[in-house]
């Protein structure tokens, strides 16, 4: 029994509510649970030693996926869409750009139809790096994905769509359901 059984850490049920379930039906749960922190920390570890090798800030790593996504698709990417999709400032997003031009990451380019805009273009250097750090786990992870039947496929998506949906702010404390919100006052 583990960390996330709460037949252990909320022996009173004051928090999870197992009552009509089997004792084998929590005891798999557990195991549900257990694997998905298994999956975070290995995640977690991943994007640190790619963030590591391209010696780059989270921040950072996910303009560089943004703009490189973005511009497989066609699309030359604006200063003003990347503060939009990561949820910056203009000040912010200047700054970030300096930073990824100065190591040569970036460099800004006349935008190609909007004499008044800056394309944002990603170095091949950079790009090489994030296809062999985060495109390589991505890949596994989309033959892992693939290896299910569809069924098991919608299965999963339901499934982490509502794990999503529990990560709102809590009504009552204000603070984020996964408990990384600020700490209740008392």
């Amino acid at each position: 029994m583990g960390f996330h059984d709460p037949r252990v850490v909320d022996r009173g049920g004051r928090l999870v509510h197992t009552s009509g379930l089997p004792d084998a039906e929590v005891g798999q749960v557990v195991r549900v649970m257990d694997a998905l922190f298994r999956w975070r920390e290995a995640e977690q570890r991943s994007s640190r030693a790619s963030r590591a090798y391209m010696q780059l800030g989270e921040t950072d790593m996910k303009a560089l996926r943004f703009v490189i996504v973005r511009t497989e698709q066609g699309h030359h990417v604006t200063a003003r869409e990347i503060a939009d999709h990561l949820g910056i400032s203009s000040a912010s997003t200047t700054k970030l750009l300096d930073r990824l031009e100065a190591g040569g990451h970036i460099r800004r380019t006349p935008h190609p139809t909007d004499r008044r805009a800056i394309a944002v273009v990603v170095g091949a250097e950079t790009r090489r790096a994030a296809e062999r750090t985060v495109g390589r786990e991505h890949a596994r992870r989309f033959q892992v994905a693939a290896a299910l039947t569809p069924d098991e496929r919608e299965t999963v998506i339901r499934f982490l769509d509502a794990l999503s949906a529990t990560t709102t702010p809590d009504e009552e404390t204000g603070a984020e359901a996964d408990g990384s919100g600020p700490p209740a006052e008392g």
